[in-house]
């Protein structure tokens, strides 16, 4: 099994700790990240590039949540980016109701 990239595994730890309304600090996310040590500079950067992508709120000093409303999109970077099967995107991502129409092209 291949090593996800930074980005994919503060993904998944988001996503796995995800409540609406909550959002997650950097300081929180990385330590709960399958990540090690080496890769904490690289997390850290990366966590600054979510705060800018549409599936991401940002929250300021609070942190970033998960935007419910852009599931769709975090779909798609899933399959495409961290190589997530469709099947185990679906049971994470319980609350997006684009499934009928989602194209996994």
């Amino acid at each position: 099994m291949q090593k996800p990239t930074v980005k994919c595994a503060l993904l998944a730890a988001m996503i796995a700790k995800h409540r609406w309304g909550t959002p997650i600090d950097e300081e929180n996310l990385l330590a709960i990240a399958a990540i090690g040590p080496n890769d904490y500079p690289k997390a850290s950067a990366t966590f600054d590039i979510l705060r800018s992508e549409p599936y991401i709120t940002n929250r300021g000093n609070q942190g970033i949540e998960l935007n419910n409303s852009e599931f769709g999109g975090l779909a798609d970077v899933l399959f495409s980016e961290c190589e997530w099967e469709p099947f185990e995107i679906k049971s994470r991502l319980k609350h997006y109701e684009g499934w009928d129409e989602h194209d996994w092209a």
